[in-house]
């Protein structure tokens, strides 16, 4: 313990409305804390319109006497209170001019919409073509990325693709493998009820095959991983904006697009395809289990299953699962790149990736079916 213990002395001048807070003491860690409800409390009772901040009798500092002057700050800031630091040493006022440079918290402000304008069809579009334009235009920037890469001249690092690969991967198994035999095995019930009515129960397979390779095994793949690793694109991209890492990435000159969003583009795009083959496998386990309860024998099942199986089915079901995993990535990096600065929006930006999401793995699967079906495939 100091023999100067941290004090300060507060002297009001009604008259003027103004007082001065005297400090002395060593103001250092181990040291009893002065009590600044004591402080504040004088100044409610003084009325003081400024006050005058004394260093002179200041002996060793620290942290200490900063958060002290912080609170005072911040108190003199809350009432509209005139703080005058001009007799505090030079160095003090110096960190007390950077500790205050910061403006404070303001909450975002909210952008209420009477429900005649949410419904406005105006509105709508205009909010649509906003949309796409912005969707568009990070679209280009993630080409400009990959082409970058091509050429040997990206600042993606492979660490990140390999880390965001098992996560996309590896960790997603357990919901995959839920889902999955539960979807083969739904199948195979809505199949065999209608089936069993004309005597062809072991076409079972047949549905549940092909039903698994060509829409539902990659579908449902594309809707878990758009709820899953989606929305924690955006909620991790979303928090380093919020903590203005993105913006310290820009100002070293490195681009967050290739930084921080192709790997997990590529990342999606690598481990979706494999993933879909794990839930096809699983699912087509799940349809067998219900064929065993119709008397359907194992071996009858997988004998036709493996009939049922083409190239162009696997081709079919690969193919979306790429530009599903595509689509997933952008929606939720988009969000999460374009995201407020606080945790409000933060939150927000991960269920506008999932919304996103869904209604582009809707659009392209209905673009993509329409376009098959047109090439015979």
């Amino acid at each position: 313990m100091s023999d100067h213990p941290p004090a300060f002395e507060l002297r009001c001048d009604d008259s003027a409305r103004a007082a001065q807070l005297s400090l002395r003491g060593d103001w250092v860690q181990g040291q009893a804390v002065p009590d600044f409800p004591d402080l504040r409390s004088q100044l409610n009772a003084s009325a003081a319109r400024r006050v005058v901040l004394d260093g002179q009798d200041l002996g060793r500092r620290d942290s200490l006497l900063m958060a002290f002057l912080l609170q005072c700050h911040n108190y003199c800031r809350e009432y509209d209170i005139a703080l005058d630091t001009a007799a505090l040493p030079d160095n003090v006022q110096r960190l007390l001019a950077i500790a205050t440079a910061v403006p404070p918290h303001q909450p975002p402000t909210v952008n209420r919409r009477h429900w005649w304008q949410a419904g406005n069809p105006a509105r709508l579009v205009h909010d649509l073509l906003d949309d796409i334009r912005a969707s568009i235009g990070f679209f280009g920037a993630v080409c400009l990325a990959l082409l970058a890469l091509v050429r040997g001249r990206s600042n993606t690092r492979f660490t990140d693709f390999r880390q965001f690969c098992y996560q996309a991967g590896p960790d997603a198994f357990a919901i995959i493998s839920l889902t999955s035999i539960l979807v083969g095995m739904i199948l195979a019930y809505l199949g065999a009820v209608q089936l069993q009515q004309f005597g062809a129960g072991i076409y079972v397979a047949d549905l549940v095959v092909i039903g698994l390779l060509r829409e539902m095994g990659v579908l449902m793949t594309a809707v878990v991983m758009a709820g899953r690793t989606g929305a924690a694109y955006a909620a991790q991209l979303g928090t380093m904006q919020a903590n203005e890492e993105i913006d310290a990435i820009r100002t070293m000159g490195v681009s967050p697009i290739e930084f921080l969003v192709t790997p997990r583009i590529l990342a999606l795009m690598v481990m979706m395809p494999l993933l879909v083959v794990y839930a096809n496998l699983l699912g087509i386990a799940g349809g067998a289990i219900v064929s065993g309860g119709m008397g359907i024998s194992l071996l009858q099942y997988m004998n036709q299953a493996a009939a049922a199986v083409t190239l162009p089915h696997i081709a079919v079901g690969l193919l979306k699962s790429v530009v599903f995993a595509g689509l997933i990535a952008l929606a939720g990096c988009r969000s999460g790149i374009q995201s407020g600065r606080d945790s409000a929006a933060v939150g927000q930006a991960a269920t506008e990736a999932v919304v996103t999401a869904l209604v582009y793995l809707i659009v392209a699967d209905a673009a993509i079916n329409i376009l098959f079906q047109h090439l015979d495939i």
